[in-house]
Parts: structure tokens; sequence; C-alpha cells
């Protein structure tokens, strides 16, 4: 046999498994009893924080993300904790000032976080550096995850030059984000060579099976040179969620890429969330729809969740019959903003977008505020220039921003910290605030009411706010 390259495996099954199946409403008592047997497998990490985890855990199950991730830091011994970051946005909805993102990179690898994807919604470079040097500096693994998309500006030579900028960077490794499931197996391969090419950063690989050739794209990027892959213990997997872990295991067994996991192990596992599921689905939380195969997202190059918004927001206005108008409207308001890919924010910005040029019957006639910010620049740089006619139409004689929008933003722990000042049992409880002011306020008074005392003995006590 040639020579052995374990494929490794990251298991997202904490995190964007039941984020994409079921609105990210496992909570930290069902993920507890099977932490010793997870810890058991060889993962290469566990991703179990970060990207909606935060927000869900604190809006709809009332709990401490904090305190969650404490507790799997606890049970996890021998598997490295992974979480996702929106690089200036954290896991919030805008951009933070550099003060904010520092003290919670610092405080996540404090509390237990080992690995940080971090990524950006256009995937403008200078919205991660600052999120980068502070995970180096606190001795965190940096990766850089592009997200992947489909469009004149994303040549193979794009992708080859953005995986040297990242590991001039700083970063760590380097992560494909294909958060639509448009990937498919043989550009697979011509992207990963392409990453290989421009960088000597390891490649990560993440994909849903929104689309239906996640598993046959993993199989073609792992030969292409891929490291790792991301995927999903069976009860939780495919749908809008990721490949197998026992399947993807069992492709390579045999081969140079045997990840050499324990089948038995991992039935175990899915044993163990094979009930969980169950009642998911009778209680109307997991709906079986979102188990298919979605051919439409190869067709629109629209993520699997964007499409459900759209028939919500269409519903709503009552105008349900305008659904395929509105994703052939999609991709040309997508490039008319300059070709950003789709993930949030952009994704919904560009989807209420063409909601509202159909509706209207004139384009861009209304304009949401996420629009302009986005056309403005206050999100950063499109790949491509937006479109000067449609620039005028949205935000008129404006001036775009070119700097890095962060620049513009003031340092705001210490105003922060003054405004939630009577809620702060520990430090963190200032950053869940710096995110949702008013689902944090919300949750502190919860919190008092229960009488739900935080356990500081487990809290950071030595990471200090920056700037040190």
């Amino acid at each position: 046999m040639a020579d052995k390259k374990p494929i490794k495996i990251t298991e997202t099954v904490l995190r964007d498994a039941h984020q994409s199946l079921i609105a990210t409403r496992m909570t930290t008592e069902q993920m507890l009893p099977i932490i010793d047997k997870m810890d058991k497998v060889g993962y290469h990490s566990v991703e179990c924080w970060g990207g909606a985890t935060f927000d869900a855990s604190l809006r709809f199950l009332k709990e401490d993300p904090w305190e969650r991730l404490r507790k799997l830091r606890d049970g996890f011994k021998n598997t490295k904790l992974q979480m996702l970051f929106r690089g200036q946005n954290i896991l919030g909805y805008r951009h933070y000032a550099d003060d904010v993102v520092e003290y919670f990179v610092q405080k996540s690898i404090a509390n237990g976080i080992d690995i940080i994807r971090i990524f950006d919604c256009l995937n403008d470079l200078r919205n991660l550096q600052t999120s980068v040097k502070a995970c180096n500096k606190e001795g965190g693994h940096a990766q850089v995850a592009l997200s992947y998309t489909l469009g004149d500006a994303y040549t193979l030579d794009y992708w080859k030059d953005m995986a040297k900028r990242i590991e001039d960077m700083g970063a760590d490794s380097i992560c494909i984000k294909d958060m639509a499931g448009l990937l498919v197996p043989n550009k697979a391969t011509e992207l990963v060579q392409a990453l290989k090419d421009g960088s000597s950063l390891p490649i990560q690989l993440h994909t849903h099976y929104t689309s239906g050739v996640a598993s046959m794209t993993y199989l073609k990027a792992v030969e292409a040179g891929c490291d790792v892959i991301d995927t999903a213990i069976s009860p939780l997997a495919l749908g809008t969620s990721q490949p197998a872990t026992e399947v993807m295991a069992k492709t390579f067994e045999g081969t140079e890429f045997d990840p050499g996991l324990d089948q038995k192990l991992l039935a175990e596992i899915a044993d163990y969330f094979r009930p969980l599921r169950e009642e998911w689905i009778a209680s109307g939380l997991l709906n079986p729809k979102v188990l298919g195969v979605n051919v439409k997202t190869l067709l629109y190059q629209v993520p699997g969740g964007m499409l459900s918004n759209l028939v919500s927001q269409l519903k709503e206005m009552g105008a349900e019959d305008k659904f395929e108008a509105v994703l052939e409207e999609v991709p040309r308001v997508r490039k008319d903003y300059g070709e950003p890919p789709l993930v949030t924010p952009s994704s919904q910005i560009v989807g209420t977008q063409a909601v509202l040029n159909v509706v209207t019957g004139e384009r861009y006639k209304m304009c949401t505020k996420e629009s302009k910010a986005l056309v403005r620049g206050e999100y950063g740089q499109s790949v491509k220039p937006v479109d000067p006619e449609v620039k005028k139409k949205v935000i008129g004689d404006e001036e775009q921003i070119t700097c890095r929008p962060a620049d513009l933003l003031e340092n705001e722990l210490d105003k922060i910290e003054k405004e939630m000042i009577q809620y702060k049992k520990q430090d963190e409880d200032v950053l869940t605030y710096a995110l949702f002011p008013q689902v944090a306020t919300d949750f502190f008074k919860y919190r008092e009411a229960q009488d739900k005392k935080v356990d500081v003995t487990l809290a950071d006590k030595d990471s200090t706010a920056y700037p040190v």
C-alpha cells in the first residue's frame, strides 16, 4: 500500500449538525452523557461551540454558553474542542471593536476552545486579522475559513492567492467552508490542489449534504490531498447537515486514508443520538423535509437555510406564488452587489432584497437598512465592485467605505461593562451582553430569578482584559 495518510475527522454533532437540522436546540444536558464515548473515538476535533449555539443557548434554552463550554472541556480529556467564529462579527450580527474581538478570543481559549475556525461573509481578510492575531497570542489554533461560492471572480487563481495570503497572515490551517453544498466532486479536486499550490497549510473541508453530492466531494477532496473533513454521526447526518461519520470512515477503510476509527464505538454513539432524533421528529423540531436532497441548491446556488427563509418571508406577504421569480432574482441581486458568498449575514441581505425587488415590482425601489450597509461597505469589501447604477439607487451619492470597517470603531469594552455591571457574575458576562444586549439582559434576569449560581471555580481567572 502507498504511504499512509490517514484522513482526520472533525465531528459536528454538538454544533453544526443540530444547528442545521433542529435550529441549534440540543441542550447541554443532552450532550453530557455521551461525551465520554466521543472522547475515545480519536477525532481530530469536536466542533461544539460558536456559530448560532451562543445565541440559541441564551434565547431559547436559557443556558449560559460559557458554562456549556466549561462542562464540555471538563468532559473531553483527549479531544480538541473547536468553535466557529464570524471574524469581526464574533458570534453576533454587527462588527465589534477590536478590544471586544480580542477579549472574546482570549476568553474562548481560556474556557476550553483549542481551534477557532474564523470566517468572513465577504472573504475580506482584513476582517479576520484581529481574531487570527488574538488566537495566535493565546496559543490557540487559528483556522481561516474561506466561504466557498461560484461566480466570475472565483477562479482557481483567486483561491490560490487567498491561500497564500492566509498563510502570510499567520493562520495555522485553511478550511473550505461550503455552506450551501455547491462544491461538486471534480471541482473539489481542482480547488484542493489550487489551495495546496498556494500554501503549505493543512486543508480542511466543510460541506453540507443539501445538494446530495457531499460524500463524493469528500472522496475526491481527500484523494487530492485534503487533510481533514467534517462529518456528523449518522442520526444527525445528511440533509442540511454533513455526511455521516461512520460512512466516511468506512469509505476510507483499508486505503492509505484509513482514519482507523472503531465502527463499534461509533455505532454506540449513534445509538445514543437515535432516540433523541425520534423525540425531535415527534415534537416537530426536526422536520423530515430537511433530510432530503434539494437540487435547487445547485440550480440557484442558494443555501438550504436561505431557501426556507425565502418561503417564510413570501408566506408572510401572501406572495408564495412569487417563489420561482425570487429564486431567479437572487443571483441577479448577488451579481449587482459584487458577487458576495451567500452566508450569514450576506445571504439574508441578498435574499430579502430579492424578495422586495419581486414583490414591489420594481428593483431597488425599497431597500433594507442592511442592504444599504452592505452596499456602503460597512461589512467590508466584496470581491467585485458593486454595480454603479445599483449603488446610486441604494445609497444615492453617499461615499462607500474603503478602509477596514472596524477601523472606524472606538474601543467599547469599558462602556459595555458599565452598562451591564449590575448583572455581572463572571467576566464572561460582559461579552455575552456585548453580543446580544437584550437577550443577555433577559437571560441575566432569568438567572437571578432561578438563583442559578455561576460556578466561578470553573471560570477563567488568569486571563485579563485586553489590552495587555
